[in-house]
């Protein structure tokens, strides 16, 4: 009751203030627009793209991360490691891990420069502050920041508040989920200024065992403004206390039916039995992390035909992750003077970063012309070392173990032009250069037998990449158009292909993107059909393998490619109803594949010093299904809506081999929202939401991994042993929803 009656006050003051001071609100809002034009593709670009409005956002922001809001577009499937959707969340898109997926918040990136992840669990409800977003498929225009190999993703954060608001959004669901959402918004103020924030609170037990989640953040922006400039500061942030299900449920005790709650296991800080046989886990298996950006923008109109957008941004990041280890060997930790070779111990993985640097573009739109000179510098400033804090020798507490840096200077230039050639036909071009110079010194955690001691890392890598884009774009008419692009695109490896596949020295990536695609549209229906070819060159694949914390591990194929079909479909049956709909189909390889396998042999399994070859002409790459597709029926009668929301995703092999017994199954999954907005004097907006997931109980799998090995028997045959982990999603679970806004 205290928030809702300081919120009244603030909303009533600002809207004093603001009286008879209201500037011409419609020149601001389309000032705004312009703010992220350069990154992103407009109706008459060569490519596949999809737009997410602020509604369409609000209407599916119950407290899950960024993917699942996204999981309705075309060719994406979603990944939770709780089974949830709240905490460790993922995504890919034509079968591209989010690790290789350009992601920009207001043009600036957002991927980690050295994983080239975004942790979606470091920045929780960011929903709550977003004015849109856009999808590219395939490489897209070009962006800032991490090369585009599967698709990009731009997201603009809320516009300047007109008008003075406040509202409150809170909910509670299954396994003890809760989500407690603040905003508020000063309205315009003296014509030039306006401010507003957020703070929010999500948090879950999880459907895994143990896997909670406790996440904090906040967003906030101050604005000036005029006719013909906007200067932005904008801060958000998030702070995170996760309990580790990086490990999955071995497929032993998923299958084994004499188990109760098997599909729940999670065995992530086991510590070993009790007197009585039950099993004791650690309390503190738990990843804490807290991340901070800043960014201050200025969007200046030039002229009637001229903007420009500049931003200088700053993030910090810093956390570790503590976790129990049983019956270590100490010298892979340094500690080679002890008597005692093993011990129980604890450790902890820190990391400590800063990211800044500078983005800017200048457009230019006249008569035939839309152009745009855009690009940015970038600077990583990153530190790893770990911790051994308890062992059952007291003399080796708070032992540094290893420590490392990895810096990385990032810097692009690009310029793209759209030119009307002919009445309704669009030529566009796209050309990028971008420089990186990436170093990694130091101790790596990873004990090297070789040496005797912690990894050595030293690396020193300089790439300069140069990513053309061109196509056509040809309205027939009113309701027709079709289009059709060629786009190149190179990729550095990442942190991970370095250091840890010591045996292996990791390529650079180039992809060749063709797409070619149909649009109909009238007020009742509408159609689109893409078709897409990826060639990729030295593509990094995953291979099923994971680290000791179940990261995917990468290797480089030589040829590969990805081609495909992405229909999608919208119906408007009656008034009252709508239909859309989405499938792609479609074919991911590589052509002769090698893999390498371990060999054990005699009564010992003692590993053969040289390793099975297996060879595949053309095999299925890892976690790419042939069969996507998603169904949202939405009804809207007054004040009452409902939408059915139904996906496909089928077959997932977890290695490059095709085997069936190393795969995902195809799932099918529906999702039941309901909400109802009331009305009332005085109150903007009174509404609540029920959401259902999984309302047919279905029991699968969207996320795994997996590997084999042989055993050579006297006869020289050989068994296969196959070995993997799934991670388990929530049967039927829901969450209400209750947003007060005025």
């Amino acid at each position: 009751m205290k928030k809702v009656f300081l919120c009244f006050l603030s909303v009533l003051f600002s809207s004093v203030t603001a009286f008879s001071l209201e500037p011409d609100s419609a020149k601001t809002v389309a000032l705004q627009e312009l703010e992220v034009i350069s990154v992103r593709a407009d109706e008459q670009t060569p490519m596949a793209y999809s737009n997410m409005n602020k509604q369409d956002i609000e209407s599916r922001n119950f407290g899950q991360d960024i993917p699942f809001l996204i999981t309705q577009t075309p060719s994406v499937i979603v990944t939770s490691d709780a089974g949830t959707g709240i905490g460790y969340t993922g995504f890919r898109i034509r079968g591209t891990d989010a690790k290789r997926i350009n992601i920009t918040t207001n043009g600036i990136p957002l991927n980690d420069s050295e994983s080239h992840a975004v942790f979606w669990v470091n920045m929780p409800d960011f929903a709550s502050s977003l004015q849109d977003l856009q999808i590219q498929r395939g490489v897209g225009t070009s962006t800032n920041g991490a090369g585009a190999f599967g698709a990009s993703i731009n997201m603009k954060t809320e516009n300047i508040p007109m008008q003075a608001y406040c509202e409150l959004d809170a909910g509670y669901g299954s396994f003890n989920t809760s989500k407690a959402t603040f905003k508020l918004g000063s309205g315009n103020i003296g014509r030039h200024f306006a401010f507003d924030g957020r703070i929010s609170s999500i948090a879950s037990d999880g459907f895994i065992d143990r896997a909670s989640a406790d996440l904090k953040s906040y967003f906030a922006q101050g604005s000036y403004f005029t006719e013909k400039t906007l200067v932005k500061l904008v801060t958000f942030g998030g702070k995170e206390r996760t309990y580790h299900a990086w490990d999955g449920v071995p497929a032993e005790i998923l299958s084994d039916i004499f188990l109760q709650n098997n599909r729940s296991y999670n065995p992530s800080g086991y510590m070993g039995d009790d007197a009585n046989g039950n099993p004791l886990y650690y309390k503190n298996q738990t990843d804490n992390y807290l991340q901070t950006h800043y960014q201050l923008s200025l969007l200046q109109r030039l002229a009637d035909n001229f903007t420009l957008n500049a931003a200088l941004h700053y993030t910090k990041g810093a956390g570790y992750y503590e976790e129990y280890k049983t019956k270590r060997s100490l010298i892979e930790y340094g500690l080679s003077d002890v008597q005692i070779t093993e011990s129980d111990l604890v450790r902890q993985k820190h990391l400590d970063n800063d990211f800044y640097g500078g983005v800017f573009s200048l457009d230019y739109k006249r008569k035939k012309w839309n152009v745009s000179l855009g690009g940015g510098a970038n600077r990583y400033d990153g530190n790893h070392f770990g911790k051994v804090i308890w062992t059952k020798i007291e003399d080796y507490i708070d032992h540094e173990y290893y420590r490392s840096t990895g810096d990385k200077t990032d810097a692009n230039i690009y310029l793209k032009g759209n030119y009307i050639f002919l009445e309704g036909l669009n030529v566009y071009s796209d050309l990028q250069y971008r420089f990186i110079d990436y170093q990694i010194k130091g101790k790596n955690s990873t004990f090297d037998a070789r040496i005797n001691e912690m990894q050595n890392l030293d690396v020193k890598k300089r790439f300069n990449f140069f990513n053309p884009k061109a196509g056509v774009f040809y309205q027939i008419n009113t309701y027709n158009n079709v289009y059709g692009s060629v786009a190149v695109a190179h990729r550095e490896p990442n942190r991970d292909n370095y250091t840890e596949n010591i045996s292996e020295k990791p390529r650079m990536e180039r992809l060749i993107d063709y797409e070619v695609g149909y649009k109909f549209g009238n007020r009742t229906f509408a159609a689109g059909v893409n078709l897409y070819y990826m060639r990729y060159k030295d593509q990094l694949v995953l291979n099923g393998k994971t680290n000791e914390i179940g990261e995917p591990l990468t290797s480089n194929v030589p040829v590969s490619y990805r081609a495909g079909v992405e229909l999608t479909a919208g119906v408007k049956i009656n008034p009252d109803l709508h239909w859309d709909g989405n499938i792609t189909l479609s074919d991911n390889r590589i052509k002769n594949y090698t893999e390498y396998t371990v060999v054990y042999s005699g009564d010992d399994w003692d590993e053969e010093a040289e390793q099975h070859r297996d060879y595949y002409k053309k095999t299925p790459i890892a976690y790419s299904p042939n069969v996507i597709a998603n169904s949202i029926l939405s009804y809207q009668y007054k004040s009452f809506g409902a939408n059915l929301q139904s996906s496909y995703v089928g077959r997932q092999f977890l290695d490059n081999t095709g085997n069936k017994e190393r795969s995902l199954d195809a799932y099918f999954v529906n999702n039941l929202r309901l909400g109802y907005d009331f009305s009332f004097s005085g109150i903007n907006k009174l509404s609540v939401n029920v959401l259902i997931n999984n309302i047919f109980d279905e029991q699968y799998e969207n996320n795994g991994f997996a590997g084999y090995y042989y055993y050579r028997n006297s006869d020289g045959t050989l068994d296969t042993y196959n070995w993997s982990s799934y991670f388990p999603q929530a049967g039927t679970n829901m969450m209400v929803n209750i947003v007060l806004k005025f």
